[in-house]
């Protein structure tokens, strides 16, 4: 199987199983309704971070407060799976009109090592300036990483250089930073932008 493969199946797959299995609120209980009740078992997916805006300012998890946050990690070199994702982003973000305003969007890079404040946000200003690009430090790139489990390697590449593998989804988070579900790679759009709108819908109750 190839990398690319895996970024687009293997790893999404292993968070939602990971996820099903502690027993979190899943992506079907946001389809049905908002998926307003939480299971017995806490979701220990997201947590605090400090991380880097395009600007160079510092951000951390509580300047998205308040607000559901979409949240997707890749990184600019990404030939694939990160374009087709913040373009499919940016749509769903145009669709739900005023209401949009009532989510936090954001673009962690997992290549901190290429992706500068300066690279991540030129690149993040070409789909939709509502979504914030972060960046940071290895180590702040790593610790965010790891509270939210997301799947990160690096691929060295015959020739020279690396790719990365990463997981493919957008994570879904309440106002109060708890994990709800995800939306997977390609995944139906009408599906996709609804599961926006129960978030949000969610949120507002």
């Amino acid at each position: 199987m190839s990398s690319l493969k895996f970024i687009r199946y293997g790893a999404w797959a292993a968070v939602a199983a990971l996820a099903i299995g502690a027993g979190y609120v899943t992506v079907s209980q946001m389809q049905n309704g908002g998926g307003t009740s939480q299971t017995a078992s806490v979701a220990s997916i997201g947590g605090p971070f400090t991380l880097v805006r395009a600007d160079g300012t510092t951000v951390t998890d509580k300047d998205f407060a308040g607000k559901p946050l979409a949240i997707f990690f890749g990184f600019t070199f990404c030939p694939d799976v990160c374009p087709t994702t913040l373009s499919d982003l940016q749509g769903w973000i145009e669709q739900l009109g005023p209401d949009a305003d009532r989510m936090n969007y954001a673009f962690v890079s997992v290549d901190p090592e290429r992706d500068t404040p300066e690279v991540i946000g030129d690149y993040v200003a070409a789909f939709d300036p509502r979504i914030t690009p972060l960046t940071g430090s290895r180590e702040q790139i790593d610790a965010v990483i790891k509270a939210y489990r997301v799947y990160a390697k690096k691929v060295p590449l015959d020739g020279g250089g690396y790719t990365m593998d990463h997981s493919a989804m957008i994570y879904l988070m309440d106002g109060s930073n708890r994990f709800v579900g995800t939306i997977a790679y390609e995944e139906d759009p009408a599906t996709a932008l609804q599961k926006l709108k129960n978030l949000i819908a969610r949120n507002g109750a």
